[in-house]
């Protein structure tokens, strides 16, 4: 893999040896893929001795908290904010993953700005800010973050633990949509390598996928049911409004893969997924091969992403003048972009 050349690996070392206190960083609403390489990622600075936590934007859904390590410190900025910003002010060292700009971290992006440490990016999207990191390892031609990150940690040295293994597993899992898509050769390399290291992949897959309460099982037929609209063209939407998650007592995490289901429509290649949020809409958008996702949502929703996988944002005040307006907005969108 190119962006692992030895250089950036003689660097990464370097900088790791010469910090005491590292900070990893991942995105707002951090899902599994965040959630697993920074926790692989710290896992492996506290082996080598290092003073690590973890700082994220949000503290993590109930759904994902399996994932967090008791060994790691993690101070999430929505629940303690003067201990995670003085985090990143105070250490010498920050190691970004799975965001390609510290945009993406929202309320950390000041502090992130403003410190002094020297700062490294491992992320496999698009366009990433270069000029805001020291070092930079960037490629979207791979599953995931914590896939990209075992690559790395393998180069660079020192034991992939099964506790770092497992974290990183979880990740490409929930990236993938447990294979189902950016699969390349080097992901069924990794997990092969993984579960030979004692990985479960077994009790991961009950964790991610049959551990949720009753209120998504019902959220999800009710959405499908009433909620999905399918259009001429072979596009397909949802929106979910506050007053549905207060319905089914939503919590974060619990509409995940909701995006995903429209796609089993064999005339369906587009789905988009508006969840409403104080101010804006989610944007998540899912399309099939042939039919760029990562285009509608630069085109549309502020936002980008994956070529199958994007996501964005619909801004009430600004993109529409009131919630109600969604509708009409993405139904537009839509017809616009498949025009």
């Amino acid at each position: 893999m190119e962006q692992v050349s030895q250089d950036n690996i003689r660097a990464f070392r370097s900088a790791i040896q010469e910090s005491g206190r590292i900070a990893v960083v991942g995105h707002t609403h951090p899902d599994g893929d965040a959630l697993g390489a920074c926790t692989a990622m710290a896992l492996w600075l506290s082996a080598a001795g290092k003073t690590v936590a973890c700082v994220l934007p949000d503290t993590p859904a109930d759904n994902l908290q399996f994932i967090l390590s008791p060994d790691i410190l993690y101070l999430c900025n929505d629940a303690d904010a003067p201990a995670a910003q003085e985090c990143i002010r105070s250490c010498d060292l920050v190691i970004q993953l799975d965001c390609n700009s510290f945009s993406r971290t929202e309320g950390l992006e000041a502090a992130l700005k403003a410190s002094p440490a020297r700062k490294i990016l491992i992320d496999h999207h698009l366009n990433p800010d270069r000029d805001s990191f020291d070092l930079v390892f960037s490629t979207p031609e791979i599953s995931s973050a914590s896939e990209f990150l075992y690559w790395v940690l393998k180069a660079a040295g020192g034991a992939v633990t099964e506790a770092i293994g497992t974290a990183l597993m979880t990740g490409m899992t929930t990236d993938t949509n447990n294979f189902a898509n950016s699969v390349f050769p080097s992901t069924f390399q990794m997990a092969s390598e993984l579960v030979a290291l004692g990985v479960n992949r077994d009790a991961l897959l009950q964790q991610l996928y049959s551990s949720y309460r009753e209120n998504r099982v019902r959220l999800m037929g009710y959405m499908q049911y009433e909620g999905l609209r399918v259009l001429p063209g072979g596009a397909a939407y949802m929106i979910l409004t506050k007053d549905i998650m207060t319905r089914f007592d939503l919590r974060e995490g619990e509409s995940e893969g909701l995006v995903n289901v429209p796609l089993s429509i064999g005339a369906v290649k587009l789905s988009v997924l508006l969840k409403e949020d104080d101010g804006h809409f989610r944007v998540s958008v899912r399309s099939k091969k042939g039919t760029s996702a990562q285009e509608l949502a630069l085109r549309f929703f502020h936002g980008g992403g994956h070529e199958n996988a994007a996501g964005g944002k619909v801004f009430i005040g600004t993109d529409i003048p009131d919630a109600g307006a969604a509708e009409s907005y993405v139904q537009n969108a839509l017809k616009t972009f498949l025009a």
